[in-house]
């Protein structure tokens, strides 16, 4: 079966009930593998790809994703879309906890992650000035509020390193730049999706209020999970209604990201890697 949508699920969210048709794939990579197998099926009539991008039993730290090894993954099981769901804190008093944050910005803050496809004998510079996808994030903030949440549409989210939460003084410094939330892992998928010219976008799923907020507790994982736990029927809720309501002809930029991207002249690109990024690249190198 060909998947046309991958599906990250992150902290709480581990499977996708409901899948027809469920089959496992496991993917070789150039990267590595991948954080788990795909579970591939068809959800609501499309066919999806999902993976547990920490693995099953969350064994697998934000820094330790292999993040190109799951983006690449999908773009092999053939999707053009790549859905999110993940946990985060809050950086705003009105985005409060079991809240939805669409986000449409990023600020990066991570530091010790391989996060480009483009290495080792290519150069490519992709635009990330809008890193997520607005048609498929539409989709997904209608099908959010539909499933039952209060839903924020765009915003910041700072994508820090992890694994270990804020400090109160990043917090608010945080919270001057004007961010929304943050999280550990969105920002390095959105960039690989754009690479590998594939729609992105994000449902992050407000756990807490991070450290800044003095009238309520600091972060701890029981809290986090405690409202996962309850937003975990919602987040498949909403995914099940997004991914029959993309639109498979929709007008975006992000599938025609390496148009014009890569600058190493062709001649001098290695055979190993060519080889490599075949998938990513498909017909760019001439």
């Amino acid at each position: 079966m060909t998947a046309r949508i991958g599906i990250l699920g992150g902290s709480g969210l581990y499977d996708m009930p409901g899948l027809a048709g469920r089959e496992e794939r496991t993917v070789a990579t150039p990267f590595g593998p991948p954080s788990d197998a795909y579970v591939l099926g068809e959800l609501a009539g499309a066919p999806v790809a999902f993976l547990a991008r920490h693995g099953r039993g969350h064994r697998i730290s934000p820094s330790e994703i292999p993040y190109r090894a799951n983006v690449y993954g999908f773009k092999t099981l053939g999707c053009d879309a790549v859905l999110s769901a993940s946990a985060v804190g809050s950086l705003r008093e009105e985005l409060a906890p079991s809240h939805v944050c669409v986000p449409d910005q990023f600020i990066d803050r991570t530091r010790s992650r391989a996060d480009t496809f483009f290495r080792d004998g290519i150069v490519a510079h992709v635009s990330l000035a809008d890193p997520v996808c607005p048609a498929v994030s539409a989709v997904l903030s209608e099908s959010a509020r539909s499933a039952g949440a209060v839903v924020h549409e765009g915003g910041t989210y700072v994508c820090m390193e992890g694994p270990p939460f804020s400090t109160r003084a990043e917090s608010n410094l945080y919270r001057s730049w004007g961010a929304s939330v943050i999280g550990m892992t969105n920002l390095t998928e959105a960039k690989l999706s754009r690479e590998a010219e594939m729609c992105y976008a994000t449902m992050a799923l407000v756990t807490d209020y991070d450290c800044w907020r003095e009238a309520t507790e600091d972060v701890s994982v029981e809290a986090v999970l405690a409202v996962l736990r309850g937003n975990a029927e919602m987040a498949q809720r909403a995914l099940r209604a997004a991914v029959a309501r993309i639109d498979p002809a929709r007008r975006c930029g992000c599938r025609d990201a390496l148009r014009y991207a890569v600058v190493t002249d062709p001649a001098r690109v290695p055979e190993r890697v060519r080889a490599d990024l075949a998938p990513i690249l498909g017909g760019r190198l001439r």
